[in-house]
């Protein structure tokens, strides 16, 4: 009778438990019936495991490899410097301990304080392919110069410093790195850069690292623009994969990096709802 006592209050206390787990986490319904779940998990699993992910990378720079020789075979005597201008975070360093931890923490959102502590513990690795795009570059005298928008406070451009010759990239020093704190206009800092060198190819992973035309808050009106721009993709902008966050989040919600309330989850789901097939709902049972 202790025994089975014993059972019967420790299987009570393991339930409790597990039921403060799960009423931990967002709840989202699916069909007919609710399912536990993180609205990040899919994106940052591909992010984590996905060899497409990967791969997608060695082709946006096996392809700006081919824009620079390109723009070095085009050169004239006279010509400026030719250089190529980039973003840093998802475009050249990758963040796997920082996704990966927000999953385990049970956050649906992007966090700033999390991410602001994940930068400086330095924990970063380089994208696929980008070391050896970076140092081809530097080998044929083509420099580097690094755009990226970051705020960690007073500490902000030593930490994104330090992230680039930590990996070990070409031309990481204070006359190549530009941080920008207070914006993520990028196109001061590119005309700028414009002036004295050709750029042979600007590389990101949000079309905000491009034109600063793309910063808008309506997402069919950013699709239109994009496309106006189609030919310009893979030619003189070599876009990387992002499916976890940027200003394509903020085209939904007027905002980069919405908070995880259920008004916003529900925005999440009509954003995902865009198109529907009528078939399927229809075998569905809808």
């Amino acid at each position: 009778m202790k025994k089975l006592m014993t059972a019967i209050l420790t299987a009570g206390l393991l339930g409790t438990c597990m039921a403060r787990s799960l009423a931990a986490e967002p709840v989202y319904k699916y069909g007919n019936g609710e399912k536990k779940g993180n609205i990040l998990t899919v994106a940052v699993a591909w992010k984590q495991t996905a060899a497409e992910y990967r791969a997608l990378y060695h082709q946006a720079f096996n392809i700006a490899q081919e824009r620079v020789d390109q723009a070095l075979a085009a050169r004239k005597p006279g010509d400026k410097p030719l250089c190529v201008v980039t973003d840093v975070d998802d475009t050249l360093i990758l963040h796997p301990d920082y996704w990966g931890s927000l999953i385990a923490t049970k956050h649906d959102a992007f966090d700033d304080p999390l991410w602001d502590e994940h930068i400086k513990q330095d924990k970063l690795t380089a994208a696929p392919g980008a070391l050896d795009f970076l140092n081809y570059c530097k080998s044929k005298g083509v420099e580097v110069f690094y755009v990226t928008s970051r705020d960690q406070g007073e500490g902000t451009y030593g930490y994104a410093l330090k992230n680039l010759q930590d990996l070990s990239f070409p031309y990481a020093d204070k006359d190549h790195l530009t941080v920008l704190i207070d914006t993520s206009n990028k196109e001061k800092e590119q005309k700028k850069i414009a002036q004295t060198h050709n750029i042979a190819v600007y590389l990101g992973d949000s079309l905000n690292d491009f034109q600063r035309v793309y910063y808008v808050k309506d997402v069919d009106q950013r699709n239109a623009l994009m496309e106006k721009d189609k030919d310009l993709f893979g030619k003189k902008f070599i876009l990387m994969p992002n499916p976890t966050d940027g200003h394509w989040v903020r085209a939904i919600f007027g905002e980069s990096e919405p908070a995880p309330t259920k008004k916003n989850r529900e925005t999440w789901k009509k954003a995902a709802e865009k198109q529907q097939s009528q078939v399927i709902l229809e075998h569905m049972g809808k």
